[in-house]
């Protein structure tokens, strides 16, 4: 599941990715809900928000090792919960990891595409909302204690070992 959501994440990122690269690329501003959301076209250097714009490979390595992280985690979810959270942090980080590797100006240094906006906000994507969402629904299962693994079960004690089918000792008759 955990790489179901993910990929859900990445094909909706590229595909408004591409559709905001095609109709805003000309410096439109394209108001949805006037005045609090807009699309607009933006390339960030940088990580969420537009921090750390000149440490784009370094993000890039840290998303290469989320990513690792996560597909090890997953093989041991046995929560839909957690699989949703853990598969929008991968999608994301995936989505933008795409934009890093082949946007200029060159591999992992490349500007991922941001497009919507809020007034008094970073401009943000598909894959940056499911980071955040996800992380927040990390935190939520976090602090109500939902475990992401399966309990382990404790070890049954040895069973006494059983004769084989058809060699019964015989019970014991009275004596006499």
């Amino acid at each position: 599941m955990v790489l179901g959501v993910a990929l859900a994440v990445v094909l909706v990122d590229r595909v408004t990715k591409i559709l905001a690269l095609d109709r805003l690329a000309d410096g439109r501003v394209v108001p949805i809900v006037e005045p609090w959301f807009q699309l607009r076209l933006v390339f960030n250097p940088g990580a969420a928000f537009g921090l750390a714009g000149g440490y784009t490979a370094i993000i890039s390595l840290v998303a290469i090792a989320v990513v690792v992280v996560i597909v090890r985690v997953s093989r041991r979810l046995h929560n839909v919960w957690w699989a949703v959270a853990l598969g929008g942090v991968l999608g994301g980080a995936l989505g933008n990891l795409v934009d890093r590797m082949t946007r200029e100006p060159g591999l992992f240094r490349g500007y991922v595409v941001d497009f919507f906006e809020w007034p008094g906000f970073p401009v943000f994507n598909v894959a940056d909302a499911a980071i955040v969402t996800s992380v927040g629904l990390i935190f939520v299962l976090s602090l109500l204690g939902v475990p992401y693994e399966a309990p382990e079960q404790p070890e049954q004690p040895d069973q006494p070992d059983q004769p084989e089918a058809g060699l019964e000792e015989p019970e014991p008759g009275p004596s006499g």
